[in-house]
């Protein structure tokens, strides 16, 4: 008897039922002040279990890739589901008990592995069950990433208020295992050679075809790999250290309170979301390698005034396009990946293109605690990330100028 298939729209929000409750790292700034308060330490100190919980993640990504691939969605986001379940419960003993390194340990190291696995997990299957709407597809799944900060931003403040630090982390622990493990219950991935109904690949002249249909030890040797793992360093590192900083900056620039503070992290979720399903679904018909180009362009620019920025409005309105833009990256990735190296072995590649996230996570924010405390100017600081981004935009020009010669090579 021939198994049911499943409806690809419902395997579509059981990733973003894993990637919201994984998101909810998004949202760690909003955690700072009410955590280094029990430690009695500065917030740089309790930022580096974010740090750690970031640098798990890449790296879990990458060396557990090949496995995620080999037992499928469901086993690997049981498994996501428990360890990052485990980690943020294991992050309220530690506040109970005043054990800073039991925090590191949990929200770092255990909640940090359930991070790359939950992030990984969904990404190849949906590139499977949707070949006609690669950017969209993974725009979906990563969207959830981005717009959990808009939840459980605001929640955990409201938990910290009410019910105190320890049982905040307890509450959100069992939250996030049950959301989890609900969603890897339904994912798997399509039966071999899936097309959907209605989509013709060999009429369609907006798709181009993938440059490659290779196993990860093969993407490794090309060039395109290491340009895009530069792209993705550089995007990472600039936006992660803003999202880091953002409640302590907010509550200085603009004079905020620590609430208003946590709405603005709310926000900042609203548009890291928005711009992963915006740019991923856009990238269809612009081309991934324009796209990047396009964030690149921007961004020097907006990393250069920002801090030369006097209105409010217009501040903010900056900081939420760089935002869309760095969530962006990450939601059009896997579907450029698909592009140049193919399906063969598509989560394994993304999870080593995401060691650029694990570094980025440290070396972003560490960057720039080190430049705004020497110089004490927010100015000087975003203009050593808008050089960065120059050398990302330099870079993304002969990502495409590889691309390009590629597919006219192909027709040849």
């Amino acid at each position: 008897m021939t198994q049911k298939l499943k409806n690809r729209w419902f395997i579509a929000a059981s990733a973003v039922g894993i990637h919201i409750s994984i998101g909810s790292v998004y949202a760690y700034s909003v955690m700072t002040n009410p955590v280094k308060d029990i430690f009695q330490v500065e917030g740089s100190t309790v930022k580096w279990a974010f740090k750690i919980a970031i640098l798990l993640l890449g790296f879990s990504a990458a060396f557990l890739g090949r496995w995620v691939e080999r037992v499928g969605p469901r086993k690997s986001g049981t498994t996501a589901g428990i360890l990052y379940g485990l980690g943020i419960l294991g992050s309220g003993l530690a506040v109970q008990i005043d054990s800073l390194y039991l925090f590191y340990l949990s929200y770092g190291v255990i909640g940090g592995i359930g991070l790359g696995i939950g992030y990984i997990t969904p990404v190849s299957t949906l590139v499977k069950w949707f070949p006609d709407r690669r950017g969209l597809a993974t725009g979906m799944a990563i969207m959830g990433f981005g717009f959990s900060a808009l939840i459980f931003g605001p929640v955990m403040q409201k938990l910290f208020d009410t019910v105190g630090v320890s049982n905040a982390f307890y509450v959100l622990g069992i939250l996030y295992m049950a959301i989890i493990l609900a969603s890897a219950r339904y994912i798997e991935r399509p039966p071999e050679g899936y097309i959907p109904i209605g989509f013709h690949p060999e009429n369609n002249t907006k798709i181009k075809p993938d440059l490659a249909n290779i196993d990860a030890n093969s993407a490794l040797k090309t060039t395109r790999f290491y340009y895009m793992w530069v792209m993705m360093f550089i995007n990472i590192a600039c936006g992660i250290a803003i999202i880091a900083a953002a409640s302590p900056m907010m509550q200085e620039k603009l004079a905020y309170t620590p609430m208003q503070a946590a709405a603005i992290v709310g926000l900042i979720g609203v548009f890291n979301g928005f711009g992963r399903i915006l740019w991923s679904g856009l990238s269809d018909f612009l081309g991934r390698a324009n796209t990047y180009i396009i964030f690149f362009s921007f961004q020097v620019l907006a990393f250069y005034f920002l801090p030369k920025i006097g209105t409010e409005l217009l501040f903010l309105g900056v900081l939420f396009t760089v935002i869309t833009m760095y969530g962006g990256g990450f939601a059009t990735l896997p579907a450029f990946l698909g592009d140049l190296f193919g399906t063969k072995q598509l989560g394994a590649i993304h999870g080593m293109i995401l060691v650029a996230w694990a570094l980025a996570g440290v070396v972003g924010p560490t960057i720039y605690d080190m430049v705004k405390e020497a110089t004490g100017s927010l100015d000087t600081t975003m203009s050593v990330f808008a050089v960065l981004f120059a050398v990302a935009l330099l870079v993304s020009i002969l990502m495409k100028r590889l691309v390009d010669k590629a597919h006219n090579d192909m027709q040849v």
